[in-house]
């Protein structure tokens, strides 16, 4: 549920001064009251001003993080205590891992597939998708590779996977084949013990650290149909790789075509470049700035014009959206 955040900073500071003007009694001290920075920088909270600021606007551009799929139940990339098997996921997350022992990082990433799969949508991916239905000039983009986004309708021509998706596969020699949306769980039977469910109160042998890893043979990976012979991977952008560069561009002609009415920033810090130089991008194309985050220290750096909605997108969202798209029930449809 939306609450209002808490303070930013302490809400003053006073000091105490001596006075020796006349008619005032110079013993007598009196307090001044100085404003902090943070004070004075506030940004807004109502829901009801970015309701009508929304309505009004023409170009928005949104960029999403983890946050928007948290109410969806997806676990987060480094999972519970920061471990998968004992192995930091940052370190099965690069080419070089892969070359040296492709089963495991394909066991890792048909985990999280499977994961992905088993998701659904949540009301934050509605509300985008019918934002982008109802304003052609609406332009999302996901750090996220779950694939929440497209399977919620959301337009493909007004949304950018900025990190790839976990459920295409393409090349690993880079021959130019790529497998997009393969719904497949698990991609090959060999990969059979990544897409496995337990009851609750039961490990996955696969997440256990003290079973041993299942031996994979390297041929019953799931290879290249176009060159036949390298494997393929998941298509996601790992660590020590560019990002797609033609879609960076035409994010920046996109961004710097016209006037940027409105930047949302969901479920993100957009710590990372290139996705932390998107606000200081719109910014500069006149864009005011509205983080929805359950993180109070996401508002540090917004103005008095900008607005902060501390809480789950997934229940902001459709507020903020009301006089667009009209009211969203709890399964994510419009009436």
């Amino acid at each position: 549920m939306y609450r209002s955040p808490r303070p930013l900073a302490s809400s003053s500071i006073f000091r105490q001064l001596v006075v020796t003007s006349p008619g005032i009694n110079p013993l007598r001290p009196f307090r001044v009251r100085h404003t902090t920075h943070a004070e004075t920088m506030a940004p807004r909270t109502s829901i009801d001003e970015f309701k009508e600021l929304l309505k009004s606007s023409n170009r928005v551009l949104a960029l999403c993080g983890a946050g928007l799929s948290a109410a969806s139940g997806l676990p987060t990339f480094r999972g519970a205590g920061g471990l998968w098997r004992n192995y930091d996921p940052t370190s099965l997350a690069t080419p070089e891992a892969f070359s040296r022992d492709p089963a495991l990082v394909w066991l890792f990433y048909a985990w999280r597939r499977h994961m992905a799969l088993k998701a659904k949508p949540n009301r934050g991916h509605y509300a985008l998708a019918e934002l982008a239905k109802r304003r052609e000039n609406f332009l999302c983009l996901t750090q996220n590779v779950d694939g929440l986004s497209p399977r919620s309708g959301h337009p493909e021509s007004q949304l950018r996977l900025l990190h790839g998706s976990i459920l295409d596969n393409k090349c690993f020699n880079e021959c130019g084949y790529v497998d997009r949306n393969d719904l497949s769980d698990p991609v090959c039977p060999a990969l059979a013990p990544a897409a496995e469910d337990y009851p609750p109160d039961k490990k996955l042998p696969l997440l256990d650290s003290d079973v041993p890893v299942p031996h994979i043979k390297v041929e019953d990976l799931p290879h290249c149909p176009n060159c036949k012979t390298a494997l393929l991977r998941p298509g996601v952008v790992w660590f020590g790789e560019e990002l797609d560069q033609p879609m960076l561009q035409q994010i920046d002609n996109w961004i710097n075509q016209d006037r940027v009415d409105i930047m949302l920033v969901i479920g993100t810090a957009a710590a990372v470049y290139p996705a932390a130089g998107y606000t200081h991008k719109a910014r500069r194309q006149g864009a005011i700035v509205a983080v929805v985050n359950p993180d109070p220290d996401s508002a540090q750096t917004l103005s008095q014009q900008d607005f902060f909605f501390q809480g789950d997108a997934s229940e902001i969202l459709p507020q903020l959206f009301e006089k667009v798209i009209g009211k969203m029930d709890e399964h994510g449809k419009t009436v």
